[in-house]
């Protein structure tokens, strides 16, 4: 059982409070709710450019990591398709050059077009060196638009193009700034050795006076049923190996369906005794490597198989394989027995992840974002829920041929 408390500045920044005094160290996690899904399709890539220019120095201070390290501490942060997330581990006695650090660059960034341009620069080579020029890289640029026509997940996080982050403006990173990056829009979570008020009260000064955008965004269109097979082929790749990738369209994050389909990805292939290990590795030497997962998007999201193929497998009977799986899980017994092995397994996770205070002070604020904050301490009860009979059902109507959007990798 996780203890905290939910607070709420005038300005609209949520706050979050565990106490940890098992360590000596704070996490404090600020999360913008603000990701890929949030852009404009002819300007793409501006969460994950902010994600860097959020590094580059803001008002009163030039350098930001060079005050985390003098502190004693370590910062990161990631883009997703639906928020950004920024942490900093440090000193519990050092937690106010923490929150110094984080509202001062709330309160404002160093606008600079030569900081625009540094930034834009190392994320373009980024762009060429991990989309373009890696083996399967460039998985994602292909895939979304394939499965997703309408909703912005149809691009990646990184973006459409290096192009359009190369057309990025200093208008564009002000106006994207004051739109997402305000209290209001966000959600800090702190979570170690700390006194609860000394923390509100650090809070309160360092947050209390920035203030909020109070802006309405727009509606996310939502993406239409899919009712045609999609494929595609991508021919003569530099790859290692034929590769295919089959992908479904699921439920959202805080949907029933997404804790279903997280236990029929788990039962089909986590671990070496899941299904498709067993039977299509092990068995009949088919693949190299395959796995299936969920995407755990905010709105609808996919269910995803990812296959290497072995040498001497064409890609047809690897497809073949793959569907002749998934028919057998729709249409053959599936035992309580397999179904209780996988929860417990999920349930340990749980468990384990309960344990480092780093990560209660991420879950904490993700939960908040979901919209049920409760779920740090409930969530495996929505999985102790799923049935044998739920996963048959959710089965037969997720893994439908016209719900299934498929790539083919294949090498010289």
């Amino acid at each position: 059982m996780i203890r905290f408390s939910r607070h709420m500045l005038d300005n609209g920044l949520t706050v979050l409070c565990h106490t940890d005094k098992n360590t000596p160290f704070v996490s404090v996690n600020v999360l913008y709710k603000v990701g890929s899904r949030n852009e404009q399709p002819d300007r793409t890539g501006l969460a994950h450019l902010f994600e860097h220019l959020m590094f580059g120095g803001s008002l009163h201070i030039a350098d930001y990591d060079k005050h985390v390290q003098q502190a004693g501490g370590d910062s990161n942060a990631y883009t997703t398709n639906d928020l950004t997330n920024y942490y900093i581990t440090i000193p519990a006695s050092n937690l106010e050059t923490a929150l110094w650090l984080e509202s001062d660059r709330m309160a404002g960034l160093n606008f600079s077009q030569t900081a625009l341009d540094i930034q834009k620069h190392v994320v373009i080579e980024e762009f060429k060196q991990r989309y373009l020029n890696a083996p399967y890289g460039d998985l994602w640029l292909k895939l979304r638009p394939l499965a997703y026509q309408v909703h912005p997940y149809r691009w990646a996080t990184i973006g459409v193009s290096p192009e359009q982050i190369e057309q990025v403006t200093l208008e564009d990173v002000k106006a994207f700034f004051h739109q997402f990056y305000a209290p209001d829009n966000a959600i800090i979570s702190i979570s170690g050795n700390i006194d609860e008020q000394e923390t509100l009260e650090l809070v309160q000064k360092w947050f209390g006076d920035i203030p909020p955008s109070r802006t309405v965004l727009p509606p996310i269109p939502a993406e239409p049923r899919q009712t045609e097979e999609r494929r595609l082929v991508i021919p003569d790749n530099e790859v290692p190996a034929d590769a295919i990738y089959k992908v479904y369209h699921m439920g959202a994050r805080d949907s029933e369906h997404f804790y279903i389909c997280d236990i029929i990805s788990d039962i089909l292939s986590n671990g070496q005794s899941a299904r498709l290990y067993v039977n299509l590795i092990k068995n009949k030497r088919l693949f190299s490597g395959i796995d299936a997962y969920v995407s755990g998007d905010r709105d609808p999201g996919l269910f995803i198989f990812s296959g290497k193929l072995s040498e001497q497998t064409s890609i047809q009977v690897a497809e073949a394989a793959i569907d002749e799986e998934i028919e057998h899980f729709i249409t053959q017994a599936i035992t309580p027995r397999e179904v209780e092995k996988v929860i417990h397994k999920t349930e340990a996770r749980i468990s384990y992840s309960e344990i480092n205070y780093q990560n209660k002070a991420s879950n904490l604020a993700f939960f908040e974002f979901l919209g049920d904050i409760d779920l740090i301490n409930t969530e495996s009860q929505r999985y102790s829920q799923v049935t044998v009979e739920k996963i048959k059902s959710t089965a037969a109507e997720l893994f439908q041929k016209e719900n299934c959007s498929t790539l083919w990798y294949l090498k010289k």
